[in-house]
């Protein structure tokens, strides 16, 4: 996980990427794959704890325990495991799951965008803010290349031919400069039943 440092130099404003993707504060929402909590935090207090975390280490969900304490915050629900079983974890249907920087390093996309989708609400979102497909060497933050190998890197395009297959549709594309995008997908209404 990068540092604080240059993590807050890339992301001065979280609640704006929150707000950009289309999170409002009466959703019900999963942070997932949340790691050390740097969007965790912001987004518990924006939905009012309305917001389940998920991630696969448990060391990092500390972190992003201690990240939301700090705030002042609340989590409805903490949980250690994988992204792909989220439908079976999650109590309830859910407005909207938001994973950022991190769906490039997923093993099976599509398994875990199946998983999304069976655990929305109808018309739920699925937001995935993804590095833009730029050489590692062009995506320096305090004079150091930062982020995911170049070869990991996806367009939304590639993100697109992967999500919308199991049970959703592109609603939008948002720039969040200098070096992401966040890909909106909403949850076809006629998938009124869990997706399998």
């Amino acid at each position: 996980m990068p540092d604080p440092g240059w993590w807050h130099t890339l992301w001065p404003n979280p609640e704006g990427v929150i707000r950009s993707l289309g999170i409002r504060s009466s959703m019900t929402v999963v942070d997932l794959c949340c790691g050390d909590g740097y969007f965790t935090a912001p987004l518990a207090a924006f939905v009012k704890g309305k917001l389940y975390a998920v991630d696969l280490d448990r060391a990092m969900l500390e972190k992003a325990q201690a990240e939301v304490e700090h705030v002042g915050a609340s989590v409805r629900q903490w949980i250690c495991a994988d992204a792909r079983d989220l439908a079976k974890l999650v109590p309830e249907a859910v407005d909207f799951v938001m994973i950022a920087n991190t769906f490039h390093g997923v093993p099976d996309k599509a398994a875990m965008a199946r998983s999304v989708a069976a655990a929305l609400t109808p018309g739920g979102r699925l937001g995935i803010v993804n590095w833009h497909q730029l050489p590692l060497e062009e995506t320096v933050i305090l004079g150091q290349p930062r982020g995911p190998k170049t070869e990991m890197r996806m367009s939304p395009e590639q993100v697109k031919n992967i999500v919308e297959p199991v049970g959703f549709e592109l609603e939008k594309i948002v720039q969040f400069p200098p070096f992401h995008y966040g890909a909106v997908f909403r949850r076809k209404e006629d998938s009124d039943e869990h997706i399998t």
